[in-house]
């Protein structure tokens, strides 16, 4: 299944974040079946609180076509996206987002608010949710246990 395999590749991303201390998620944009741009979240680092792995990975995108509508491209994540995230998402006009793991307080696919759904706006991504959920999800716990027990 493909969205398990660019998902596993958005996952490496995910523990590159880890490994510089900066909450785990990561994301790839595919086009034509390949890797155009990865992106992992770079808050802390930068010190920019737009940092997110999608935007980043984004950015990369429309710098690699030239364009800034993503129209034949796909993007994975590996935590739903924040309200940010889905704004740039559709304002990117990409398709189709797959995600890992929900996030109850501010995911903006579907948990908190569903941003895709809103139909005043002019486009709508279709998504899957829950694409290796469990790895996603549990890379997210472990970093924040890790965290709670330093600041104990």
């Amino acid at each position: 299944m493909n969205e398990e395999k660019w998902m596993k590749e958005a996952l490496k991303q995910a523990k590159k974040a880890y490994e510089k201390d900066e909450v785990p998620i990561g994301c790839v944009i595919v086009k034509d079946n390949q890797i155009i741009a990865r992106g992992y979240n770079k808050r802390e680092m930068n010190q920019i609180s737009l940092d997110h792995a999608e935007v980043i990975a984004i950015k990369k995108a429309c710098k690699k076509v030239g364009y800034w509508r993503l129209e034949d491209c796909e993007l994975y994540v590996t935590l739903e996206p924040c309200p940010m995230c889905a704004g740039a998402i559709i304002q990117s006009r990409i398709p189709k987002v797959v995600y890992g793991a929900n996030d109850p307080k501010g995911g903006s696919v579907y948990s908190v608010a569903q941003l895709f759904d809103v139909k005043e706006y002019n486009h709508h991504p279709t998504y899957i949710s829950g694409v290796l959920q469990e790895e996603c999800a549990n890379l997210l716990k472990q970093f924040f246990k890790a965290k709670r027990k330093t600041k104990k």
